[in-house]
């Protein structure tokens, strides 16, 4: 088998280590703004914004047309720079996704009240749906360039933008917006706010690397129409499911439930998405190499980069995961107690999102390799299976429904991925290092899940024991010469490789 080369070790290595430091802000301040949000509105009035911030994420998604993962996948595979064709990308990309988002923000102010009667309790949700309509655009757009900031500049600038100031800034403004007396409309604009700034600071630093100013051609070629929408409009469709798949069952269940059951699944889907932040982090610092990677025929160190990306993303996640199932009562009493009956639907989400991270990126190969059609089709399987248990389930079980329903839609879908994303490497997705973490991090965490349970139940003081011996067999493990081995391996993969 051919090993990776040891310049793209250590490009996967830092990208990926500041990717998970970037996932790590980001969700310990997603979490303060859930808080924010639902001991703010309630559950009720946390319904109603979730709903419509789960409104322009898929809209914006849809506005998007997947060009923006578009510009990760063609971006590393051109020249930058004044005498590159790199520029010519940016208003191929831009000019359809912009003036799309114009036309459904306008569509969406003429209809707002009806829209309103139709998700929201408020009689006085329209202002609220107006607003949220007329920041599609700036969504769309700011979505774009940060894709072309990401293909362009090293990791630690979209990550600065993406996983530090926007999620730090959402919470401040809330609050501010909260302690000033503003209701929900106040605080949607608070989450509104910082996408704006995201976007004229990408603009920023797009210009550089891509030659503006310095000579290079923003002309487009007809090639270059062709070649990138042929793969961004399959992409348009499934980044639309990727986005709504939790806001599918909130919307559902305000619908065919109440919003209190809605603001519930929302919290608890929070939660099941933190996870999510590793896989999150580890494919914006790994998706632009795996591209170059692909698409210069070297499968074989893709299919390596893969394995040991899946393998940190098992080891860092899957804990959390089965402690999230085994104490969801202890994580739901932070919302309140208003939101105790959601301990049933995170426990199957958690479980759902185990299986969810434990494939890998296989989605990233998919997307990377060019096949945005196969992706495609695994994401309608799973959002087929979701819609289809949502209307079975949510009016009877409400949240529970409706945790039920996207479990099995993301199972659905990574079992497909997976399968196509094997045939995209040419090689087994997963080895023996692979499982065997798999199942020593399982049973280690298990058995301390288990006796925190036993010694104080399912709520905080259980969890705190549990983590404690987390914590202390984690010490307890650089005792191993091997760990420290491993342990000062990745650090010296860190370190800034000098010039020769």
């Amino acid at each position: 088998m051919t090993a990776v080369a040891p310049a793209e070790v250590r490009r996967s290595t830092r990208s990926g280590a500041i990717g998970l430091a970037g996932a790590a802000v980001n969700g310990a301040f997603g979490f303060v703004l859930t808080i924010v949000i639902v001991r703010s509105f309630g559950p009720a009035g946390s319904g109603a914004l979730f709903s419509v911030i789960g409104v322009v994420t898929i809209v914006g998604a849809l506005c998007c047309l997947g060009a923006d993962t578009g510009l990760m996948w063609a971006l590393p595979r051109r020249r930058t720079g004044p005498a590159g064709d790199a520029a010519r990308l940016i208003p191929v990309a831009l000019l359809p996704t912009a003036g799309l988002a114009l036309l459904v923000a306008a569509a969406g102010l003429f209809a707002a009240g009806p829209i309103s009667r139709a998700l929201l309790d408020d009689p006085a949700g329209a202002t609220l749906i107006r607003v949220a309509f007329a920041g599609v655009p700036v969504i769309v757009v700011g979505t774009v360039l940060l894709a072309a900031v990401r293909a362009t500049r090293a990791v630690s600038a979209y990550v600065g933008i993406q996983f530090l100031f926007v999620p730090m800034a959402r919470p401040a403004l809330m609050i501010a917006a909260v302690l000033t007396g503003g209701g929900v409309l106040a605080g949607f604009a608070g989450w509104l706010l910082p996408v704006a700034v995201a976007l004229v600071i990408a603009l920023a630093l797009v210009a550089q690397p891509l030659g503006v100013g310095a000579g290079a051609s923003w002309r487009p070629a007809r090639a270059d129409w062709r070649s990138f929408w042929g793969f961004a409009l399959p992409r348009a469709a499934s980044v639309a499911i990727d986005a709504s798949s939790m806001w599918v069952g909130v919307l559902l269940t305000g619908a065919l439930a109440t919003q209190a059951e809605a603001g519930v699944f929302a919290a608890v889907g929070r939660y099941a998405l933190a996870g999510l932040l590793v896989v999150q982090g580890l494919r914006v610092a790994i998706a632009p190499q795996l591209s170059r990677l692909l698409g210069a025929g070297r499968l074989a160190e893709a299919a390596q980069v893969y394995r040991r990306t899946s393998l940190w993303i098992v080891l860092l996640s899957w804990p959390a995961y089965l402690l999230l199932a085994v104490f969801a009562p202890a994580f739901l009493a932070l919302f309140g107690a208003d939101f105790s009956s959601g301990a049933a639907p995170l426990a199957v989400l958690a479980v759902a999102m185990a299986v969810n991270v434990g494939v890998g990126l296989v989605q990233t190969v998919l997307l990377m390799s060019g096949n945005s059609r196969g992706h495609l089709c695994a994401t309608v399987a799973g959002l087929t299976v979701n819609l289809a248990l949502c209307f079975l389930l949510i009016p009877r079980y409400g949240a529970l429904g409706a945790a039920l329903a996207w479990s099995a839609g993301i199972v659905c879908e990574n079992v497909g991925a997976a399968v196509l994303a094997r045939r995209a490497l040419g090689e087994a997705l997963f080895g023996r290092t692979l499982v065997g973490s798999a199942l020593a991090v399982t049973a280690a965490t298990g058995a301390a899940a288990a006796i925190g349970t036993l010694i104080a139940g399912r709520g905080l003081p259980g969890l705190a024991v549990a983590l404690g011996i987390v914590a202390v067999s984690a010490l307890a493990l650089l005792s191993d010469r091997r760990i420290r081995a491993a342990v000062a391996a990745v650090r010296h993969q860190l370190k800034p490789q000098e010039k020769q």
